[in-house]
């Protein structure tokens, strides 16, 4: 009775209140970033990790500055945070490298709504006012996301944060454009891209949504001429027709192929040459198909086999160019309807269908995509590399996954990953944006003869174009050099850039690598490169995954992270895409903090929940877990009470059924440790959780309390030490909180930091 009493005298005060998750979490954290421990160079020097150790380093997958934390991050957050707490308490020389993507038109587009508001435009104010207003939003941004992912508690090494839109990142986007250039693998030239009206640039295809919806398609004859009906959803873009193609093998139209046709077509002037082409589906519409090169990606690639010319008819704002009154400068939904008119009192329809079609909208403006021919900047994906062997880009991004240097969780997505590269185009890298990479070409204003020019922008040149960060230095400060006529002392307002910036995910492809330093060769570089895992959603492995890994093979000729582990998206309590706008779906998880605390909303993101698997949140689930962060709380104050002078490092007489409870744990920690090396989270928490409620709290405590001695004392001891610092991975900051309170002797000569103690082993 007398030891019991000192033991409650000795009870810190914070026991005997609940746990309070909103009392403990932020000063945690403090403690942590003074600690220096997030950084793998203090790790080093004060021998958490020995210099040889293994490196594990993971870069976390920049957020937009255009927003703020949502369940997604959450999520991400939550799993790479695990990763990396589990790995550092290995003693690893463990790096989670922070940074946020400038997110070019999404942040661009924010700022010229605002500006739409106010009635003016980016062209009103100038590039300069511009530029400050953009990147003054997006460092507010900037600050909110890295305030809201702390509060995660992710142990990010913010000494080493970057941004893709910063110096470094700069110079590093600017080296691999020149490297890829001077390989011949980037080029200028003309093409069909998916272009944004509303937008007013051009979008990858990967930045491209497609929405059914319900259509028409018309049947008719282009005059009373023409030998033949076609069929089309788009009438209106019959106006740039250079060809009507045909499959060789078709018997109604053999005859035609090869023949040219000349007719006035809702106020055009249009000439088509009848061609046989075995890509035509014969059993589609008619089985003829009206080639408009200009307006769609299918009939510029069959012009580009058949040499067809190609006929522009549709501008940048999606309105007509020719035409007939009601046509010419109408939008082209309003065209269609003025040419369906035109068809059917000229007798010309034959007949009209109500079809369900694919409508391909633009990610960023939900505006729908009009296929324009433009001048671009693009990488070419099929060209042979020296440096690399002959391969091409698509075959490095290939075999990097066939040959298992990258691994992919779960692997039922590289079928996904193998099927889009294997059918991967031309990537185009210019966008028709000012905030971002601007493309670092120059061009002598006086040297060089300017070929075309389209509503006063420069189309091409006579000369190839001067590729870097700027012209050449010339003979004296602030001159440069034109190395086509060989003047070395212009300023540099003789020179004009670009007028494109760069795709952001050319810039954050170069992720791995630029954040340590590169073009540089630094100790980083060499230490944590490649990275060891990759977490991200499964929905960028186009976007991000695969650009990755084009970069980093073919700058440095390895891989730029040994595993990918994709997580899935989170859904509603129902199983329901969240959304923002429905209060109802959306859960907030600075809202869940506060409610619940982060521990609570990580076990609820983790537990049970495997690579590419989809999570059904709700505040129920998340309650949960905030009562077993309450488990934990009062099963440590009972072992603290009960402990007596018991030291960890001083292992008594043990009783046989003692031993059995320490057996157990020593099985389990055995099994979790190989599944956490396998990436097996989901399943590692939920035993953990079973373990310390089920057979901890509810067995072992009320067994070892009926008889309190050494034996009992020491086994209760042993095992709480030991599950708290297992669970320290998925609830850092109840197990931090907790270990800050444990009375020496409990510690055993453990560090006082839970985050850089040992990983319990068997």
């Amino acid at each position: 009775m007398l030891q019991f009493l000192l033991s409650m005298a000795e009870l810190p005060e914070k026991f005997t209140k609940p746990y309070d998750s909103t009392s403990v979490e932020d000063s945690i954290y403090s403690l942590w970033e003074k600690s220096g421990y997030f950084n793998p160079d203090t790790c080093a020097s004060d021998g958490v990790c020995e210099p040889d150790a293994d490196p594990f380093s993971i870069v976390l997958p920049p957020p937009n500055v255009t927003g703020t934390l949502h369940t997604g991050h959450s999520l991400m957050l939550a799993i790479q945070d695990t990763m990396v707490r589990f790995n550092r308490m290995q003693g690893k020389k463990t790096l989670w490298l922070p940074g946020t993507d400038h997110a070019a038109i999404s942040t661009e587009n924010v700022i010229v709504k605002q500006l739409t508001k106010e009635k003016t435009s980016k062209f009103k104010i100038g590039r300069k006012a511009f530029m400050e207003r953009v990147n003054a939003f997006a460092q507010e941004s900037h600050d909110t996301i890295v305030s809201q992912t702390k509060k995660m508690g992710a142990s990010l090494d913010w000494s080493r944060e970057a941004f893709t839109l910063d110096e470094p990142r700069q110079r590093a986007v600017y080296t691999a454009f020149e490297q890829m250039y001077n390989d011949g693998l980037i080029y200028r030239g003309d093409r069909i891209v998916n272009w944004d009206p509303k937008g007013q640039t051009t979008v990858s295809d990967d930045e491209v949504n497609h929405e059914e919806r319900d259509a028409k398609m018309y049947t008719f004859k282009y005059s009373a001429d023409f030998p033949f009906a076609i069929a089309t959803t788009r009438p209106e873009t019959k106006l740039g027709d250079t060809a009507v193609a045909v499959n060789p093998n078709d018997e109604r139209y053999k005859q035609y192929i090869g023949q040219e046709f000349s007719f006035n077509f809702a106020g055009a002037d249009v000439t088509v040459t009848v061609i046989g082409d075995e890509h035509v589906d014969a059993e589609f519409g008619t089985g003829a198909l009206g080639v408009t090169p200009a307006h769609s990606q299918t009939d510029w690639d069959i012009a580009q086999r058949h040499s067809l010319p190609s006929k522009q008819v549709i501008n940048e704002y999606a309105k007509m160019m020719v035409g007939m009154d009601g046509v010419v400068g109408e939008k082209t939904e309003n065209a269609r309807t003025a040419v369906v008119a035109w068809l059917e009192s000229e007798g010309l329809m034959e007949k009209i269908e109500d079809i369900k079609q694919n409508i391909s909208l633009s990610e960023r403006t939900k505006a729908i995509i009009e296929p324009l021919p433009k001048t671009q900047w693009w990488i070419d994906v099929n060209k042979p590399i020296e440096a690399r062997e002959g391969k091409t880009l698509k075959e490095l991004m290939l075999d990097a996954v066939r040959s298992g240097d990258v691994g992919i969780l779960p692997d039922r997505f590289e079928k996904t990953y193998f099927n889009w590269i294997e059918n991967l185009r031309d990537w185009n890298i210019s966008r028709q944006i000012w905030y971002g990479h601007r493309v670092p070409v120059w061009y002598h204003d006086t040297c060089q003869k300017i070929e075309e020019v389209e509503n006063n922008k420069i189309k091409s040149f006579s000369l190839e174009p001067i590729v870097g960060l700027f012209p050449p230095k010339g003979d004296k400060e602030d001159q440069f050099g034109c190395p086509h006529c060989q003047a070395t002392d212009l300023p540099l307002e003789h020179f004009s850039q670009d007028e494109d910036t760069l795709d952001t995910w050319f810039s954050s492809g170069l992720w791995t690598f630029s954040t340590l330093g590169w073009p540089d060769e630094t100790d980083d570089l060499k230490t944590f490169h490649p990275t060891s895992v990759l977490e991200t959603g499964h929905d960028i492995i186009f976007f991000w995954v695969a650009r990755m890994i084009l970069m980093s093979t073919y700058l440095l000729g390895e891989v730029p992270f040994k595993t990918v582990y994709m997580h899935g998206m989170v859904l509603d309590k129902n199983g329901k895409k969240m959304s923002k706008s429905n209060p109802e779906t959306a859960i907030d998880p600075l809202e869940s903090i506060e409610k619940f605390g982060t521990d609570a909303l990580r076990m609820a993101m983790l537990v049970g929940v495997g690579p590419g698997q989809n999570v059904a949140l709700g505040d129920d689930k998340i309650k949960a877990y905030r009562k077993f962060s309450n488990k934990i709380w009062n099963a440590t104050r009972f072992v603290i009470e009960n402990a007596g002078d018991i030291d960890l490092n001083t292992k008594p007489e043990i009783k046989p059924e003692h031993q059995e409870f320490i057996n157990q744990w020593e099985t389990l920690i055995a099994e979790i440790t190989g599944e956490m090396n396998e990436y097996k989270f989901y399943l590692v928490a939920e035993k953990l959780y079973h373990f310390f409620w089920h057979t901890f709290a509810d067995i072992i405590i009320e067994e070892c309390k009926k008889d309190l001695n050494d034996s009992s004392q020491y086994t209760l001891s042993y095992l709480l030490v030991q599950q708290i610092k297992s669970l320290h991975p998925f609830m850092p900051f109840i197990t931090e909180e907790i270990w800050q309170s444990l009375p020496d002797n409990l510690k055993a000569g453990e560090r006082d930091i839970l985050m850089v103690a040992n990983w319990p082993k068997s």
